[in-house]
């Protein structure tokens, strides 16, 4: 018997954490909670257990947990008690730098955030190129276990067909039309310096020249959801707020982001990848900074303009064909662990762990 607090994103119900979760909320030994937030509440099943993200309740709990499970920082003070185990998921092969690596940062950052790193008692790691960079940047000594992201089980799922139909008839997708799942990352400078957001594609002139036969489902980085305005047209959908960005893998038709994580998982499909990238040296120079060179491995074509990105759209095949062998390289490096089974892997580590009243967790 344990009690689990799960904070994904500071307050959604999503991610690896939800999919651990659901793992083992049919346990009647198990008490589970989430931190959420006044943005996130709406999307949590009414059965589960809340409380407020940074609120003397979301201490009381953490104080109180025997697991606790996150995917990004737990960013406010609390102290965790001899014994609790912090299982950290994290949330992305990193492309881009991360914490102590970054370029640019404000002032504080992320010594503040190493408060809560040292927190850490389990860091999963979703393929081994990915191991030496978190632990680098994480400044983490901690358990490390290579297991893949729990999140990308459902990408391998036998049913995955069967979901894939039922999502694209929820989110409206005609039979035969063409998703394309916009992922564009945040740029620090615009989250942390008050610079304009700037969605980076065209959608009127997106729907202006794929039409009707095409819909645009724009999914915006957590930090700058909230700073896009109403789609003008109907075949462009904001579901920067839909809870489970693996069901829209399931959905789309083929991935376009810039420098997002999302391209790591969303290889897991086989679908083809496309990379918007207007800003490419500013953010891999100044802002951000890359583990690897973007243009040496990436398995889809870097294009500037939402022109050259239409050209690409109109003829996926063509892609597919181009970049089969640099694709393959890529899944090979980065989705090895992605078989269907990471949180089995997870749930192998969380059962040997003894809770506060000497029992397994598992």
């Amino acid at each position: 018997m344990a009690d689990f607090v799960y904070n994904s994103y500071a307050g959604a119900f999503s991610d690896s954490p939800r999919v651990i979760y659901e793992r083992l909320r049919d346990d009647p030994g198990h008490r589970h909670v989430w931190l959420t937030s006044a943005r996130h509440i709406a999307a949590f099943p009414p059965e589960v257990e809340t409380v407020p993200y940074d609120s003397p309740q979301a201490v009381a709990a953490l104080e109180a947990a025997d697991v606790v499970v996150a995917n990004t920082h737990t960013d406010f003070e609390w102290s965790k008690p001899p014994g609790t185990l912090y299982l950290q998921t994290w949330h992305g092969t990193p492309l881009k730098r991360v914490h102590r690596d970054i370029l640019w940062s404000p002032p504080g950052l992320h010594d503040r955030q190493q408060l809560d790193v040292d927190r850490w008692d389990v860091l999963l790691s979703p393929n081994r190129a990915s191991t030496p960079r978190l632990r680098q940047a994480f400044r983490y000594d901690g358990e490390l276990l290579e297991t893949g992201y729990p999140r990308n089980d459902v990408l391998s799922a036998p049913d995955r067909d069967e979901r894939r139909a039922a999502v694209r008839e929820r989110l409206g997708i005609a039979d035969g039309a063409t998703a394309v799942l916009y992922t564009p990352t945040f740029r620090d400078d615009s989250v942390f310096a008050d610079r304009s957001f700037e969605l980076g594609l065209d959608t009127d002139a997106f729907a202006a020249a794929l039409g009707s036969d095409h819909v645009l489902l724009l999914r915006l980085h957590y930090l700058v959801n909230d700073e896009l305005p109403p789609p003008a047209h109907p075949g462009v959908r904001d579901v920067s707020s839909h809870p489970d960005v693996s069901e829209l893998y399931l959905a789309a038709d083929v991935l376009v982001t810039d420098y997002s994580s999302t391209m790591f998982d969303f290889a897991v499909t086989g679908r083809p990848l496309a990379f918007l990238t207007y800003d490419l040296a500013d953010f891999q120079h100044r802002v951000r900074g890359f583990y690897f060179d973007l243009a040496d491995e990436a398995p889809g074509p870097l294009v500037e303009t939402t022109a050259e990105l239409i050209g690409v759209l109109r003829d996926l095949e063509a892609t597919k064909t181009r970049y089969a062998e640099r694709y393959a390289r890529f899944r090979e490096r980065y989705c090895h662990l992605e078989d269907g089974h990471a949180t089995d892997r997870v749930l192998e580590r969380l059962a040997v762990v003894p809770d506060a009243r000497g029992a397994s967790v598992g």
